[in-house]
């Protein structure tokens, strides 16, 4: 048994214990550690992954074991410390993370933790061939808490210093990505995270309100950026017009073509963001105008080939 199992283990019997858990209590209920413990191999091993617990920012407290005398320490992972607030999930929705979480190698143990903080289950993927592999990276993990706890955070992107109120952390095309109100822009804003420099600072909880849900639609990735603002003509095929519309919305359709396929305008700011959204349709999408947006995929597929 791998390390990670063992710590995964560890985390499920401190989580759902109804009363603080022994050191002998947990040599016997968590697989994994030495069966023999003369030595104080399961002692050393168990303070190593109790410490490991405690750098990935999940509580292990220590509170003495009602009705012991003399009194014995115990230990456990208060949920009320641990979970998230109700996101209020439905179940399908639940059963659809569970879903994806089998379908990925999740690297580190954050991201299987994150699974169980949302309300899901651990999953055990049936071959041990998963279908992608999602990276973590340091700032993942301080982001992801500040995103539940609504911690305004402070990093440096791109030579300066951000102050952001965190909303969303997303993954596609192999990166993560935070959206939030940005202070220093007092605008909307993505942030790729391999791109922020140094560490990122987290301030008090509760530090902002999210914005109210409205009729209106949200800014898109590509409108979330600090580029000069493109008029991009995109035409989709007609394999896929009817789900460009449906996700863009009527407005931004601008004419359709004998064959079914339309042409849409998008208001560009974020021309990476922009790209991969065209990427996401294959073969099926061109980017009419205005050239250098067009050029710019281009360099970037030809560079990608090479």
């Amino acid at each position: 048994m791998s390390r990670l199992e063992r710590l995964l283990n560890l985390t499920a019997a401190l989580l759902t214990a109804t009363r603080p858990l022994s050191r002998d209590d947990l040599h016997e209920r968590v697989p994994g550690y030495p069966a023999d413990d003369a030595k104080g191999s399961f002692r050393r091993a168990f303070e190593r992954d109790k410490e490991a617990l405690r750098d990935m920012g999940i509580p292990v407290v220590v509170e003495p074991i009602p009705g012991t005398d003399p009194p014995v320490d115990g230990y456990r992972i208060p949920r009320d410390q641990y979970a998230l607030r109700d996101p209020g999930l439905e179940p399908d929705e639940l059963a659809a993370i569970n879903l994806a979480a089998a379908a990925v190698q999740l690297e580190g143990l954050r991201g299987t933790e994150a699974l169980w903080k949302l309300g899901g289950s651990p999953v055990r993927a049936t071959t041990d061939q998963s279908l992608a592999a999602i990276p973590t990276i340091p700032a993942l993990g301080p982001l992801f808490a500040a995103v539940s706890e609504r911690s305004r955070v402070t990093f440096s992107y791109r030579g300066e210093v951000r102050r952001v109120d965190p909303h969303r952390l997303s993954f596609a095309r192999g990166h993560w990505y935070l959206d939030g109100y940005d202070h220093d822009r007092q605008a909307l804003r993505q942030f790729r995270l391999d791109r922020l420099e140094g560490d990122v600072s987290v301030g008090p909880s509760d530090s902002f309100e999210r914005p109210p849900a409205s009729g209106a639609e949200p800014p898109r990735p590509w409108e979330m950026g600090d580029e000069a603002p493109l008029e991009a003509r995109l035409r989709v095929d007609a394999d896929l017009a009817g789900w460009a519309l449906d996700h863009l919305g009527p407005e931004a359709l601008v004419a359709t073509g004998p064959d079914g396929s339309v042409e849409l305008a998008l208001r560009v700011t974020n021309r990476e963001a922009f790209r991969s959204f065209v990427i996401g349709f294959l073969d099926h999408a061109e980017i009419l105008a205005p050239p250098e947006l067009r050029d710019d995929l281009i360099r970037w597929l030809t560079a990608l080939a090479r």
